[in-house]
């Protein structure tokens, strides 16, 4: 069986929400950036069903601050994917809470030539109707 990825509005792609991952957009549609905490082995990313670490299932969500700072990125220039390509050039980027875990998103509201491993970032959010997507802007 093949399941169809979801499109937002404009066309482009949007994750897929699932029961493990609702509560992860449910915040993101309040402006709040929610993770999932075990209480031995701290926060973890992406949603999933099990501590990643000790494989405990006593996990809470927990709000984080959404400050962070970029720990790797690229820049696509070219557009492979057809539902991006109006929003060339932009910022891929891995960037590392002060909580910990690792998020995987994109930069905005930054010349993509002005970012830099290290630069403070903080959580932002994108309202695409069907979901809102966490996306991560320069901190002042």
């Amino acid at each position: 069986m093949r399941v169809e990825q979801p499109f937002a509005e404009n066309g482009r792609p949007i994750p897929r929400r699932t029961p493990t991952s609702a509560p992860y957009f449910d915040a993101a549609r309040e402006g709040k950036l929610r993770l999932q905490e075990c209480p031995r082995d701290g926060f973890f990313f992406y949603p999933r069903s099990r501590c990643p670490n000790c494989l405990s299932d006593d996990w809470s969500w927990k709000d984080v601050s959404g400050r962070a700072e970029i720990y790797s990125y690229t820049i696509d220039r070219i557009g492979l994917d057809p539902a991006q390509r109006p929003r060339v050039p932009y910022v891929v980027a891995i960037v590392e809470l002060e909580e910990g875990p690792r998020l995987t998103t994109n930069i905005v509201d930054c010349e993509a030539g002005a970012v830099f491993v290290g630069m403070p970032v903080h959580a932002t959010f994108e309202d695409l109707g069907r979901e809102t997507l966490i996306h991560f802007k320069p901190s002042a």
